[in-house]
Formats: structure tokens, C-alpha cells, sequence
């Protein structure tokens, strides 16, 4: 009996890290002109927490870099110039794509391009599971069931998410069919109108040429 609880608790810790976003590592290469951007589309009342830093190179030495995240809505999180390194920390306040964007700052001839690396973590990747196991004093087993409450949660969250994004995508498609349908219906009934237009005005240009 405990092999298989222990099975399960192994299964469903496997599926929810699959199913919940966690930490990703993106390295970004830079070009000494113009902008890098990387882009999350996350829900509202979520944490983000980001560390990034330049890697150091030969022909990239002393180069800082700007660092600028907005919101779908387009307001400034976090902004950063002349830097190698940094931290990001704020929570979502609306839902949709928060995108973060990296440049070279004063770019110098001859140098070629500058590697970031970031370092991305949302929502349950981001809690400092470290500091709960010592406040609640748990551990082993308990520790890794309370993340797993997490995970569960975080699914639900993302499920509840997705439809409500797929009902606002089926209201707006109804919508737009119903507009295509009434101007294919105005522009059959305006066809047929100028058809009689065309109709009545040549029959009078016949009738007064006694054509007909």
C-alpha cells in the first residue's frame, strides 16, 4: 500500500510539473543594433520573479545592456539601462502578453554580438517553497504535497483561464459571423436592386427609342 501511494504521489508530481509553468532558462544572443524581446502570455494575480545577466566575452567586454518588461496594456514593470545584470519582480494585474525586451546600450564598432542570460519564473516556480518548509517546519514527503496542492491549484487556475479566454473568442466569433452574414445580406439585396434599376432604365430607354 505505501509503494503505491508512493507511486501516485511520483505520477501526479510528474503531470503537474508537465501541466504548470516553471522556471525557464533563455539564453539570448544580441545584436549590437536593435531589440531582443521574449514574450509570456500569463493571467492576471500571478507572480513573475526574473534574474538576467550579460555573459561575459572577449569582444563583449564592459558592454551593458537596457532591460525594459511591459504589460499587455502597455505599462512600464521594470526599466533598466546601462547594466549587466538584474532582477525582476512584480505581479500580473491584467491578463494577456507581458513582453521583456533587452538592447545594447551604445554600441561600440567591431564588437560583435552580447549573450544574456534570463533566468524566468511564474507563479508556482516563483515561491520560495525553501522559506515555507522552514515558517511551517515540513519537510520530505509533507513538503512535496504541499507543492503538489500548489500545482493542482495552479492547473485549476490555468483551466479556468483558458475557458474564459475560449469563451470570449466564441462571443467575439459569433459576432463577427453575424456581421458577415447581415453585409452579405445587404450586398444580395443591394445587387438585386441596382439589377432593377438596370432593368426599369433600359426598358424606358427602349420604350422611348420604340425599340420595344
Amino acid at each position: 500500500m505505501g509503494n503505491r501511494a508512493m507511486l501516485t504521489l511520483l505520477l501526479l508530481l510528474f503531470f503537474s510539473t508537465n501541466l504548470v509553468p516553471s522556471a525557464l532558462a533563455i539564453w539570448l544572443t544580441l545584436p549590437t543594433t536593435g531589440t531582443k524581446c521574449v514574450s509570456d502570455e500569463i493571467q492576471h494575480n500571478v507572480v513573475v520573479l526574473a534574474d538576467y545577466v550579460v555573459i561575459p566575452s572577449d569582444h563583449a567586454h564592459n558592454l551593458t545592456i537596457a532591460v525594459k518588461v511591459t504589460s499587455p496594456y502597455g505599462n512600464n514593470l521594470h526599466h533598466k539601462e546601462n547594466t549587466t545584470h538584474g532582477s525582476i519582480a512584480f505581479t500580473t494585474q491584467e491578463a494577456g502578453n507581458y513582453l521583456a525586451c533587452f538592447w545594447v546600450d551604445s554600441p561600440s564598432q567591431g564588437v560583435g554580438e552580447v549573450n544574456v542570460n534570463l533566468d524566468w519564473k511564474i507563479g508556482i516556480a516563483a515561491k520560495d517553497w525553501d522559506s515555507v518548509a522552514r515558517k511551517e517546519k515540513i519537510e520530505g514527503v509533507e513538503l512535496e504535497l504541499r507543492k503538489l496542492e500548489g500545482a493542482v491549484e495552479a492547473i485549476h487556475e490555468n483551466l479556468l483561464y483558458l475557458k474564459g479566454r475560449e469563451a470570449e473568442m466564441r462571443i467575439v466569433s459569433e459576432k463577427t459571423n453575424g456581421r458577415v452574414a447581415w453585409f452579405s445580406i445587404m450586398s444580395l439585396a443591394m445587387c438585386i436592386a441596382v439589377s432593377g434599376l438596370q432593368l426599369w432604365y433600359l426598358k424606358r430607354y427602349f420604350q422611348k427609342k420604340k425599340l420595344i
